[in-house]
């Protein structure tokens, strides 16, 4: 039996099942056009996602992982799960939480976990963003990205976690001009897969490489990668409206 199931909306947003529950990663929902920061989407979602007993917000502060549609969704939601200032910001039924802190919903432990979204020293700019691991006893360990770009926060997490059996990897090797000097705003998609094998996953579904104008490595980039690190059996890369089982 699959320990967990993606089917992808769009962007970094995807409906994950797992322990019996539906969980949101960041809710981008609007139709496509410019948003906040100067972003531009090029899709609009795949379906409208209901029923979500759970959002897994890595931070609320860029369109990208935060639209004026998916904010309008939110409420629909049972939890809200997302750092401290955003909850601070988004109120309502968000909640926020500190790097390594957890809590239980039903039967499953969810541990908050750093994300940088940039090279050292950008957190400044950036802004705080947090990860997230899902765990049940008897279910494999689901980890969950977030906008992170940095291996040595995926090292940190793997030591400190324990092995992780299913990586949501945000990717898409963002970039955006003026900022960092070109840098890597999320995983390449070589860094991906070197996430995929710090972490010992047995299994990766890679989110949030398509969608948006500053996504510069997409599907193709990704299967290259993994094939090209001997890994190519543990990509699971889901079409849009489309379900993986992993």
């Amino acid at each position: 039996m699959a320990t967990l199931t993606a089917r992808l909306v769009g962007g970094p947003t995807a409906v994950l099942e797992y322990a019996g529950l539906r969980w949101l990663t960041d809710p981008t929902l609007s139709p496509p056009g410019e948003y906040a920061g100067g972003l531009v989407k090029t899709t609009g979602p795949a379906f409208s996602p209901a029923d979500i007993d759970v959002v897994l917000l890595s931070h609320e502060h860029h369109s990208d992982n935060l639209d004026p549609a998916g904010r309008e969704f939110l409420p629909q939601a049972g939890r809200v799960l997302t750092t401290v200032q955003g909850a601070e910001r988004l109120g309502g039924n968000a909640a926020g939480m500190e790097p390594w802190s957890s809590v239980e919903i039903g039967a499953v432990t969810v541990t908050a976990v750093p994300a940088q979204h940039g090279p050292s020293g950008s957190e400044p700019v950036t802004g705080p963003v947090i990860g997230f691991v899902l765990g049940r006893e008897g279910l494999e360990t689901v980890y969950v990205s977030g906008d992170n770009a940095s291996r040595d926060v995926v090292r940190e997490i793997a030591q400190r976690v324990g092995p992780v059996d299913v990586a949501v990897l945000f990717a898409g090797a963002v970039q955006v001009e003026r900022r960092f000097d070109g840098a890597y705003l999320t995983l390449s998609a070589d860094h991906a897969a070197d996430a995929a094998e710090i972490l010992g996953a047995r299994a990766v579904v890679p989110v949030h490489f398509e969608g948006w104008t500053h996504f510069t490595q997409g599907a193709d980039a990704l299967r290259a990668a993994f094939a090209g690190n001997g890994i190519a059996d543990r990509l699971a890369l889901p079409e849009r409206g489309e379900t993986v089982s992993v």
